[in-house]
C-alpha cells in the first residue's frame, strides 16, 4: 500500500510517504509559508521514492483541528492532488495523530490526553486509548474550550498514572497539568501532530474501506467562530 500524507494544521508543516510499511518524511516548524513548503516536500518525497501520484492508493491529510488557514490548506491541497490523480482521500484528526505520536513514544501508556493550543485562551483536546493494533482510538469525541474545562473520563481518574499528557497545549496552559496532578505516565508538552502518524492511521482507514472521494475530504475546525481575528501560525 502506498499513501501520501500531509499536514499543515499547526506550526509543524510535514509530508510523509508510506510504502508497504516503510516511511519517508519531511518536516519543518514554520510560522508561515506552509503553502509553498508542503508542495515542495511532496515533490521531494515522490522523487526520492521514484513514483508518481498515480501510483499511490490514497492521499491522507490532517483535517484539523488547528489553525484555520492551515487546516483549510491541507484539505484543499489533498483534494487537488487526489482529483488530479483519480485517488481517494483520508481525512485524519490532528488530535488523533498527536495521540498516536505520544503512544509511539510511550509504549507502556494505554491512554492519552491530547491538548493543542487553540489560541484565544482555549485548547483543542480529546482523550484517546490504544487499541489492539497500537493505534489511537478516540474516546468521548473532540472538544475546544478553556483549559479549566478539560476533564478526564471518570474511569480514568481512578488510575491517572496510566494517562500520558501530550501536546503543546500543556506548555501554553500550565494549569492543564492539574488535570493529571496525581501523576501521569508522562508529559510530552512539545509534541505537535505530523504527517508520519497521519499516514500510519490512514492505512487502517484504507484497509477498512473508509477512504473518501476527494470532494468529501473536508476540514474540521471544532470552533464555530473561525473568522474571529486571532494570532495565526501561518
Amino acid at each position: 500500500m502506498r499513501i501520501l500524507a500531509i499536514d499543515t494544521a499547526t506550526e509543524s508543516c510535514s509530508a510523509a510517504l508510506w510504502i508497504d510499511g516503510d516511511v519517508i518524511a519531511r518536516e519543518k516548524r514554520l510560522e508561515r509559508g506552509h503553502a509553498s513548503q508542503i508542495l515542495f516536500m511532496v515533490d521531494e518525497l515522490l522523487r526520492e521514492a521514484a513514483i508518481t501520484l498515480r501510483a499511490l492508493g490514497a492521499v491522507a491529510f490532517g483535517r484539523g483541528p488547528g489553525a484555520f488557514t492551515g487546516v483549510r490548506l491541507a484539505a484543499s491541497i489533498a483534494q487537488g492532488l487526489a482529483f488530479g490523480s483519480d485517488l481517494p482521500v483520508v481525512p485524519v484528526s490532528d488530535l488523533r495523530a498527536l495521540a498516536q505520536r505520544a503512544l509511539d513514544l510511550e509504549p507502556e501508556a494505554p491512554r492519552v490526553l491530547a491538548c493543542m493550543d487553540a489560541r484565544m485562551s482555549e485548547v483543542y483536546w480529546g482523550c484517546f486509548v490504544r487499541n489492539r493494533e497500537d493505534r489511537a482510538d478516540s474516546l468521548g469525541g473532540e472538544h475546544v474550550g478553556a483549559a479549566r474545562e478539560v476533564r478526564l473520563p471518570a474511569p480514568w481518574t481512578v488510575s491517572p498514572s496510566l494517562v500520558c499528557g501530550a501536546g503543546v497545549g500543556f506548555a501554553a496552559y500550565p494549569e492543564l497539568r492539574r488535570t493529571l496532578a496525581a501523576g501521569p505516565a508522562a508529559f510530552l508538552d512539545d509534541l505537535l501532530p505530523r504527517a508520519h502518524e497521519i499516514a500510519w492511521l490512514a492505512v487502517a482507514e484504507v484497509q477498512g474501506g473508509r477512504a473518501l472521494p476527494p470532494e468529501q475530504g473536508l476540514p474540521v475546525y471544532l470552533r464555530d467562530d473561525v473568522t474571529h481575528k486571532r494570532p495565526s501560525g501561518h
